[in-house]
């Protein structure tokens, strides 16, 4: 157990339950040295987990637990409904699925039903992706504001991870055009050599794509002629995820 990280919990916990206090007050609920709790206290205002008035110098929750916690109950909610929707493409297609969610300007994987091949794609739940050169990721970033989407790229740049990886800015932008134009993103050996998937985009109830879906396999099986006759398949799925995620569009 880590010292540090187990009082830093005890003290968050601690303060759900008493709203805020002070210092001497921390440290007298949890027994706790005054030097070790002020260094938890000032990291965790620093990372907004909690806050402190500066006139009174008592801490309280902070902003980005609420942050954290919408994530979270986003990530539980789209896991329960969008389930069902991944074992019926498992079926329809007998190739792995995922579900992923926009987290920290990256996909973050969720949720899969494996392929029963022997060839499959595994799966890789708590992994995190790129947007730019992943089916899921590219479901995602085609429909961001544009202003989102260029920062993104700005910040995490375009490196290559394949031969086939797309590096170039308008490039790229041609191919996000075209993934809003047909309703879902071809991974076409992008992010793994000898794999392709398809992925469209889960949009919550304003309107707004924080979540996709992919259908993944060997290139060798999953080629551009069926991925085309998989596309009704996983549009028709995203859109019901998406009505029942709030969405009315």
């Amino acid at each position: 157990m880590v010292r540090t990280v187990f009082n830093a919990i005890r003290i968050v916990e601690m303060l759900s339950e008493k709203g805020s206090l002070g210092v001497t007050g921390i440290c007298n609920e949890l027994s706790m040295p005054k030097s070790s709790a002020h260094n938890i206290l000032e990291t965790l205002v620093d990372e907004r987990i909690l806050q402190k008035d500066r006139e009174s110098n008592r801490y309280s929750l902070g902003v980005r637990l609420v942050e954290l916690g919408n994530r979270a109950q986003l990530s539980l909610d789209i896991c329960r409904i969008a389930r069902p929707h991944l074992a019926g493409l498992n079926q329809v297609t007998d190739e792995t699925v995922h579900l992923t969610v926009l987290d920290n300007d990256e996909v973050l994987y969720v949720d899969c039903v494996e392929s029963k091949m022997r060839i499959r794609t595994y799966s890789v739940i708590g992994a995190r992706a790129p947007l730019y050169c992943t089916a899921v990721g590219k479901a995602i970033l085609a429909f961001l504001p544009k202003d989102q989407r260029d920062r993104i790229l700005e910040e995490k740049g375009l490196a290559r991870v394949t031969p086939n990886t797309i590096t170039d800015r308008d490039a790229l932008s041609e191919d996000l055009k075209k993934t809003v134009q047909r309703g879902y993103s071809i991974d076409n050996m992008e992010h793994e050599e000898y794999l392709r998937c398809i992925g469209a985009p889960i949009r919550n109830w304003k309107g707004e794509v924080h979540a996709s879906i992919s259908v993944s396999g060997p290139s060798q099986r999953l080629t551009m002629k069926r991925i085309t006759a998989i596309a009704p398949e996983i549009i028709g799925a995203t859109a019901l995820i998406s009505q029942k995620m709030g969405y009315r569009g």
